[in-house]
């Protein structure tokens, strides 16, 4: 376990990695012994931080979830991330490259809360029966750590790799269709990379969800009405570059269409 001083020193080194866009030496190279735990400490530290600096909290990001994106990255545990006010574009924007670390996209659905959502005990139907609307997003994944030998240690501390998403298509309530065959093709400059089914995510995009609720109870932490919560990705990640259009068709869902310049 690291001490609280060197707990606020990564918190500090990533909110500075970001203002730069300047990843850091991997943690797990300079502090081997840093546990899961200690890095949701340094991502606790460094969300209130950037809340003490204006930004609002408005929902979380669950990552991991699906077998396409454990073996794109080697590691085999679900993790989460705070989504901010700033980070949620909507369908049609263009999308600054260089504001990110080398951005990669992912295909995901989006819950909106209409009830608070917590744990212990959380189950998939009362996440069904919390969620507001469910809509198609694409979440823009960024680094302020060097990706090379990366694990869930570092990454977590990464506020779980999150860098924007992007909602559009179809806000859909939970028990119009079956959430688990709802599919997306995912298009790069008008070429097929990927296409995925969203029960991809745990059998269920709403599994992610309820194991967020009762993993963040652990640290007296619930969820609110009007959160927005990404579910994980039903794809590999796609790199984009500067330049590249990205477009998301899912179907009856509508579509979601960015520009990265």
């Amino acid at each position: 376990m690291l001490d609280a001083k060197t707990i606020e020193a990564i918190a500090d080194e990533l909110l500075e990695a970001g203002r730069s866009r300047t990843p850091v030496p991997r943690l797990t190279s300079r502090y081997p012994d840093m546990t899961v735990e200690d890095s949701y400490a340094v991502q606790q530290l460094w969300r209130r931080r950037n809340e003490e600096a204006g930004r609002k909290l408005v929902g979380r990001k669950i990552g991991l979830t699906s077998k396409a994106m454990q073996a794109a990255t080697g590691i085999t545990e679900p993790d989460y991330g705070a989504i901010f006010d700033d980070m949620v574009l909507e369908t049609g924007c263009a999308v600054q490259w260089d504001r990110y670390t080398h951005p990669r996209v992912e295909v995901e659905l989006a819950f909106v809360l209409k009830k608070d959502l917590s744990g212990p005990g959380c189950t998939i139907f009362d996440v069904l029966n919390a969620t507001d609307y469910v809509v198609p997003a694409l979440e823009i994944l960024d680094s302020r750590i060097e990706m090379e030998g990366r694990t869930i240690v570092d990454t977590i501390a990464d506020n779980a790799a999150m860098g924007a998403m992007v909602v559009g298509g179809n806000p859909v309530r939970p028990d119009a269709v079956d959430l688990r065959w709802v599919s997306a093709i995912l298009y790069k400059n008008q070429t097929v990379e990927e296409t995925g089914v969203a029960a991809g995510v745990l059998d269920h995009p709403a599994a992610g969800v309820h194991w967020l609720a009762n993993k963040i109870a652990a640290h007296g932490d619930a969820m609110k009405a009007g959160d927005i919560i990404l579910a994980g990705s039903f794809t590999r990640p796609l790199w984009v570059y500067q330049g590249d259009t990205v477009h998301a068709d899912y179907g009856p869902l509508g579509s979601i269409t960015c520009r990265f310049e």
